[in-house]
């Protein structure tokens, strides 16, 4: 900050002599200035605040090496404030960042049968293979033994109060060392948008240490009209554009300083075999369930739970609050559904 004094040797003007006229009041000026410093603040470290801007955001999948020398997959290219960075996915962990476009060493030949044997390329090409189903195609259960389930909630658009009480009663769970509890938050572009409060307290929730959320994409419009037959409803609707589905939302995310997860959630759980390739292509991994709570399904080991948090389904919440309180649902992180790696 500039020094306010006077230079030595600078000559100061005498007081003018007060002439009766009202001066201006200078703790006013003092307040007002610290209120706009203050709502400057607020503004920008606001957890609604957007992160950043996203230009340019398109689907790529290089294998390449970071600065430590770990292989990891970049899956988007994008600009963001007008800087070059990539997602990538670490295909042993099936965890995604972003980085700097200069990080990632492309220049090293990463051999193709050392690349599908990942647990990430393994469940990709496992999840998005043939036979194809028009419901509840994709990863449905753990593909290997594991000691808990894992728990996954749909936040589709909706104009009702979303399950802030259910959240957080999963953030009150024990589980294990005490850590934050993992859940999987399928989110859609509408109730992203529509909602900034609440995706605000979720934040809060992560910031907290008490939720682990790894952010699924549940694409941006999530059409759906009841009047026709699935082969023509939801992202099957006649004219609707899967990528543009995944990348806006995608990209709603990462200006929301989230980070989009390698997983893709089919609102109604209903795709075709178009579909499924197409996602294939996005490096997604289309997740189902063998445990949507409100059509009575019970949950077991390796379980992928659904439930809707944006308040249009009680029934799930009130059976996955019965599962809670009974002591027996020990949650695990979505990744350890596919590989050993925490």
């Amino acid at each position: 900050m500039p020094d306010r004094l006077h230079p030595r040797g600078t000559r100061v003007k005498p007081k003018k002599r007060d002439t009766g006229a009202k001066r201006p009041d200078k703790r006013g000026s003092t307040l007002l200035l610290i209120l706009l410093l203050t709502a400057s603040f607020l503004l920008i470290h606001a957890p609604w605040a957007t992160a950043a801007t996203i230009t340019g955001y398109t689907p790529i999948f290089r294998a390449g090496h970071d600065t430590t020398g770990t292989l990891q997959i970049a899956i988007r290219r994008f600009r963001q404030n007008g800087l070059p960075r990539l997602l990538i996915v670490n295909p042993a962990t099936l965890a995604t960042a972003t980085a700097k476009e200069s990080d990632l060493d492309f220049g090293k030949p990463v051999d193709s049968a050392t690349l599908k044997a990942t647990p990430y390329l393994r469940a990709l090409d496992r999840h998005t293979s043939p036979p194809y189903h028009l419901q509840n195609d994709g990863a449905r259960h753990a593909d290997q033994p594991v000691d808990g389930a894992f728990l996954t909630v749909d936040m589709c658009p909706s104009v009702r109060p979303f399950e802030r009480e259910f959240f957080a009663a999963v953030g009150r769970l024990p589980q294990g060392k005490g850590g934050p509890v993992p859940v999987a938050v399928a989110m859609t572009g509408r109730w992203l948008e529509q909602h900034p409060k609440e995706l605000a307290w979720l934040k809060e929730q992560a910031t907290d240490g008490r939720l682990a959320i790894t952010w699924v994409n549940h694409s941006f419009n999530h059409p759906y009209d009841p009047r026709v037959p699935l082969e023509r409803t939801f992202l099957l609707t006649p004219g609707t554009d899967l990528e543009r589905e995944v990348l806006a939302t995608e990209v709603l995310l990462l200006e929301n300083g989230l980070t989009p997860s390698p997983y893709f959630r089919f609102p109604g759980l209903v795709a075709d075999g178009t579909l499924i390739r197409k996602l294939r292509e996005l490096g997604l991994i289309p997740l189902g369930a063998d445990a949507w709570l409100a059509k009575g399904e019970t949950p077991e080991k390796g379980s992928f739970i659904l439930v809707h948090g944006n308040g249009n389904e009680p029934p799930g919440i009130k059976k996955a609050l019965t599962l809670f309180t009974s002591g027996h649902l020990h949650l695990l992180p979505l990744a350890r559904a596919f590989t050993t790696s925490p």
